[in-house]
């Protein structure tokens, strides 16, 4: 496993955590974080990172989506089709990628090609943050319009709008998808599905900047401090609370192995660390292992090396045509290599068709990946052209 995490400093760092064995008597594993690699591709602070099978990306202020593979340790080029800061990233699978940022857009890329599938209007100022449902079927997303929108992601269209009191800046489907959760400053209310509801609302003690679900009911919630809460979706309540860093923690990212339930959190005073959770939530987790990487990190991912698991992607947004019998006994004798540019053609959605509005349907420049020496001189040369343009207003 690797713990990736940005900063203000415009670096990406990895580090790969090592297991060691138990010794004899020791009843404890020694797990040990080792420096893998930084990676400097953007010119201004990380705001947002997303880890796949394969890729981790990062967004950030400078507008773009830069992709890291994980697997050859490089750099796969930069998405550019968005006009504003990265607000949030989310993978579906490994076959998605889904982008919001400070423009109002929200992205579906297709993350073995990086082509932008659909490109929607989807909030009348920034889109502040997403979360795609574990069925692949929907997504929410919240934004400084004062509005929590679903989207159905298999007809590819706006599915409700609720209007909200305040702006939030966070929103977050369950493990299984019966609830929900949408901050706003130190409150999150809890929201059934069934229902579309508030079931009750837990009020943090400062503002609330991440929240992860361990469970269906258990919520951690981290703020602008050092503590990490664990509430009780249901009840509401406090289950118990932890000093986990010397400064306010930025992000948490939780995750299972066969052996243990791990909660890993990234801090303002330059720690990572990793916690391993108890079966009591109300027992405050051990420290497993930390590391200082000394700079303002602001966002946090586990990439974790398992096998890719092809099955798992979103619904097409228009759902392809049944097939008959006798093209199905056609298609069965083709070559593996054949069917998967079957599925693949049958996975890109026909625009035409789709409900969602934006301007999917029209080429839009850097909807595709761009390596980033093209880029940083594309940037250039549209300095130039407007240098040029405003001497010539001024004459």
């Amino acid at each position: 496993m690797e713990l990736v995490a940005g900063c203000y400093e415009q670096v990406l760092f990895g580090f790969a955590v090592h297991l060691e064995p138990k010794a004899s008597g020791d009843q404890k594993q020694k797990w040990t974080p080792v420096a893998d690699f930084t990676h400097h591709a953007h010119t201004a602070s990380l705001s947002a990172v997303a880890v796949s099978g394969r890729f981790v990306v990062t967004g950030s202020k400078d507008e773009t989506i830069h992709i890291y593979d994980m697997k050859k340790k490089i750099d796969h080029g930069a998405l550019v089709h968005h006009n504003g800061t990265i607000t949030c990233l989310k993978f579906h699978g490994n076959r998605h990628l889904i982008s919001g940022a400070e423009d109002g857009l929200i992205c579906v890329w297709d993350a073995k090609k990086w082509e932008c599938l659909k490109s929607i209007k989807a909030h009348k100022g920034h889109v502040t943050f997403l979360s795609i449902h574990p069925s692949g079927k929907l997504a929410l997303s919240v934004g400084t319009d004062k509005t929590l929108r679903t989207w159905n992601l298999v007809e590819g269209r706006s599915a409700f709008i609720k209007n909200i009191k305040q702006n939030a800046h966070i929103v977050e489907w369950s493990p299984r998808g019966e609830k929900y959760v949408v901050v706003i400053l130190n409150k999150i209310d809890v929201y059934r599905l069934d229902t579309a509801s508030v079931s009750g609302t837990i009020t943090n003690e400062k503002r609330v900047s991440s929240v992860t679900f361990l469970s269906e009911s258990v919520l951690a919630v981290a703020g602008d401090e050092e503590v990490v809460r664990f509430f009780d979706c249901d009840s509401l309540m406090c289950l118990s609370e932890f000093k986990a860093h010397e400064n306010r923690v930025k992000d948490m990212f939780s995750f299972e192995t066969p052996e243990h339930h791990i909660i890993v959190t990234a801090s303002s005073d330059g720690f990572i660390k990793m916690w391993k959770l108890k079966e009591d939530k109300g027992v405050s987790p051990s420290l497993l292992c930390e590391v200082n990487t000394n700079a303002r990190l602001t966002c946090l991912g586990v990439w974790l090396d398992r096998v890719t698991d092809t099955k798992e992607s979103l619904l097409p947004a228009v759902e392809p045509p049944p097939v008959s019998k006798q093209e199905q006994s056609k298609r069965n004798k083709k070559k593996s290599g054949c069917e998967v540019q079957e599925e693949e053609r049958q996975l890109k959605p026909d625009t035409k068709k789709c409900g969602l509005t934006g301007d999917s349907n029209k080429p839009t420049k850097g909807s595709s990946l761009v390596s980033t020496k093209k880029r940083k001189t594309v940037e250039m040369l549209e300095k130039k052209k407007s240098k040029k343009k405003k001497i010539g207003m001024m004459q």
